[in-house]
């Protein structure tokens, strides 16, 4: 819930955000600069803190730079398949997962890793072989740029709603690739 002071300047209606908000936003733009090398501006958060999963929540934000992110943290260990499910469920399109700082290849990584401890004596596997263990990787915190927002609405986890699953926020967004 956004946190308002409203007053009048020369009869017009502003309104202030509360210091919780901005400090949380001050941290998101840290996180997202410390854990995942993106300096991020936000300009406007769409929904803070929702609850996405029994134990994880997410914020959704757009920066100033008109990228739209969401950002997945939880208090226990979540996989690349779980925030891919958590995704799709907010009704979210993915355009890119962003892989911890200084590790590009990071589910690359991993997965090779999983890959070989499942198929000792298979020796470079392709992509194709790869692409379970991928979602494997631990990812936790997660931070991934959204493509859309399916039918403009973005859904949260709510146990008492029908399917699981109720909206949250109504915005419309998305991405569209210069050629």
């Amino acid at each position: 819930m956004l946190k308002c002071q409203y007053f009048f300047i020369n009869n017009v209606l502003k309104y202030e955000v509360m210091d919780s908000e901005i400090y949380d936003d001050i941290a998101l733009e840290q996180i997202a600069k410390d854990k995942f090398g993106i300096p991020l501006e936000i300009e406007h958060v769409i929904v803070r803190h929702v609850p996405v999963s029994r134990v994880a929540y997410a914020t959704v934000f757009l920066t100033k730079s008109k990228q739209l992110y969401v950002y997945i943290s939880g208090t226990s260990r979540l996989l690349l398949k779980d925030i891919k499910t958590i995704v799709s469920r907010m009704d979210l399109t993915a355009e890119t997962y962003i892989p911890p700082k200084g590790r590009p290849a990071y589910f690359d990584d991993i997965g090779s890793e999983k890959f070989k401890t499942v198929f000792p004596g298979r020796h470079n596997p392709l992509p194709e072989d790869l692409q379970y263990y991928r979602t494997l990787a631990p990812y936790n915190p997660a931070l991934v740029q959204i493509r859309e927002i399916k039918h403009g609405e973005i859904k949260q986890f709510d146990p008492d709603a029908s399917g699981g699953w109720r909206v949250g926020a109504k915005f419309t967004y998305r991405r569209i690739k210069a050629i």
